[in-house]
Formats: C-alpha cells, structure tokens, sequence
C-alpha cells in the first residue's frame, strides 16, 4: 500500500430540488475536469426563498482528490 497526498479544493453545487441533488451535482461537473476525486466532505448548506418557499438549494463541498506522482 502507497502513501497517498491528497489535495483539497472547495466548490459549490446547487439544485432547485434537494440538498443531495446539489452535492451530486458540483461533484458530477468536478470530476469532468479533476482526476482521482476520492472523498467529500459538505461545510455549509445555504438555501434561496422566493415567494416563503425554497427555491435553491446551494451547499459548499470540499473534496480530496490525489496528487498523481
């Protein structure tokens, strides 16, 4: 087993339906542009009301990914 170095970027997804929608989403779009995402962790979850109702729902994600060698 290798040693492995992960880096960490922090990224924002959202979603009109759900919170779980909007983590899937900013890692989906994530890993069409970064290599070997491994994990996800969510650091704050922000929502719009329109009208007295949600709207949007935005979560701010950090994921690791490793640094090849």
């Amino acid at each position: 087993m290798s040693d492995h170095v992960y880096r960490l970027s922090e990224i924002v997804g959202s979603s009109p339906v759900s919170v779980d929608e909007a983590i899937r989403n900013a890692i989906g779009k994530a890993s069409q542009t970064v290599r070997n995402i491994d994990w996800f962790q969510t650091e704050d979850i922000r929502g719009q009301v329109v009208d007295g109702g949600v709207a949007y729902f935005q979560v701010t994600v950090k994921i690791g990914f490793r640094v090849e060698d």
